[in-house]
């Protein structure tokens, strides 16, 4: 039985579900719930904190996990990212009071507070800058302003919190973090590892795409492919008046109104559009 660690809470907990039932497999009603068993499926998922699921499959009690990039990077575990799953995205990156700091290597000698401490030392070790890193569990803007540390390392969304707190962001990014499948370092092969890792692939595609119908001139098809060229080649199928050929094709669903637009402008008629649900390419 394929047994997998699912987040039980935060950022990464709903979207993780609710891809996973895209997926095919069974998910909790209940997030009281610990554990649940797909019968269906053969699989097991537990619930558990997005930060321990990198501890429990690199420990090989678990086959593979849904965590993020940054959690699985800070954890140490001896656990690999498989998979990106498109979601949770986030940036990670140094801050300190405004005028102090110019890039990370200013921290020398200095303090840096942060929630993955691991993560962290790991990229100061890099720079070849010797600093003091700090854990704490979270606001870490505040440690600044109490003298626990001089600069910080966090995730950074829209940089309000920091501006609130008189901190500014420096350097390039640490990390661009996003929800990420993994798996044990040098675990063997799984058939259900791959099934479920193609069952995902398939979700993460069917997001992205729509597929698009339109009828065009029979001399104009050669344009209208440069326009929806598909993934390998679209489907073209001749329609009852010889002028005339029907084409499908698979379109990146946030071009889809600019394609339609370029299609039309060609000249193709009774331009259709329709969701994926699921897929394997």
């Amino acid at each position: 039985m394929l047994k997998v660690a699912v987040p039980n809470k935060g950022s990464l907990s709903a979207a993780a579900s609710e891809m996973l039932k895209e997926a095919g497999y069974a998910q909790r009603s209940d997030p009281r719930e610990l554990a649940l068993h797909d019968a269906a499926n053969d699989v097991e998922f537990f619930f558990l904190r997005p930060r321990d699921i990198a501890v429990y499959v690199g420990s090989g009690q678990l086959d593979v996990g849904i965590t993020g990039r940054d959690l699985l990077l800070d954890s140490g575990a001896p656990a690999e990212e498989v998979l990106p799953l498109g979601f949770a995205r986030s940036t990670f990156r140094y801050a300190a009071r405004v005028g102090t700091a110019t890039s990370p290597a200013d921290f020398e000698g200095k303090r840096v507070a942060t929630s993955y401490a691991g993560l962290v030392s790991a990229h100061l070790g890099e720079l070849g800058v010797s600093a003091e890193v700090i854990r704490l569990d979270g606001a870490v803007e505040t440690s600044v302003r109490l003298g626990l540390a001089d600069a910080i390392a966090d995730v950074v969304e829209t940089g309000t919190t920091l501006r609130q707190a008189g901190l500014e962001v420096l350097g390039e990014p640490i990390l661009r973090s996003e929800a990420v499948l993994a798996r044990r370092v040098g675990a063997p092969g799984n058939p259900a590892v791959d099934q479920l890792v193609r069952r995902i692939q398939g979700v993460i595609i069917a997001r992205q795409y729509v597929l698009m119908d339109y009828d065009v001139r029979a001399e104009l098809v050669a344009e209208a492919v440069g326009i929806t060229p598909g993934l390998e080649s679209p489907t073209v199928s001749p329609l009852h008046d010889k002028g005339w050929v029907a084409v499908r094709a698979m379109v990146k669903s946030a071009e889809t109104n600019r394609v339609m637009d370029e299609l039309w402008e060609l000249g193709a008629r009774g331009i259709l559009v329709t969701g994926i649900h699921a897929c394997r390419l």
